[in-house]
């Protein structure tokens, strides 16, 4: 899935749209997309100029932005509706994520019950995780 494809299923825009591709999607089971850290990002001016280190938050949140694509393309149904992060837990950050580095983003869904879905989470550069997070996401009318 190409990024004009995740637009349909996302409401977040430049300079917030984290997910750039989708390499593999199995609904309802999980994702694999990714998104292409460059030196350009806007976060980089502050975090950290001389040694720009992508922040932990937004590991996060693109694990959530994939936690969405994979709920919005699993169900047509949801079209009014938005996916809010309601729980972060067991997040771990094992090396630092720098310009160049491809973000891979591989999420299993683990359950959904009353509109919230638990995730398991895991993001790796070359193969290495560098982070780890278990996420709750809710869905909300919009």
């Amino acid at each position: 899935m190409k990024i004009q494809e995740i637009k349909n299923y996302l409401p977040h825009r430049y300079p917030f749209l984290l997910v750039d591709r989708v390499e593999e999607m199995h609904l309802d089971e999980k994702i694999r997309a990714y998104k292409n850290v460059t030196i350009n990002e806007p976060f980089f001016q502050g975090h950290f100029p001389d040694e720009p280190i992508m922040p932990g938050v937004l590991i996060i949140e693109a694990f959530a932005q994939a936690c969405g694509v994979l709920i919005f393309a699993s169900n047509e149904s949801v079209k009014d509706e938005l996916l809010f992060l309601a729980g972060v837990d067991k997040a771990r950050f094992k090396q630092p994520v720098v310009p160049g580095d491809k973000l891979v983003l591989d999420i299993k869904l683990l359950k959904i019950k009353r509109g919230i879905g638990q995730f398991d989470c895991e993001a790796l550069v070359d193969g290495k995780v560098v982070a780890s997070a278990k996420l709750l996401c809710a869905k909300q009318p919009k």
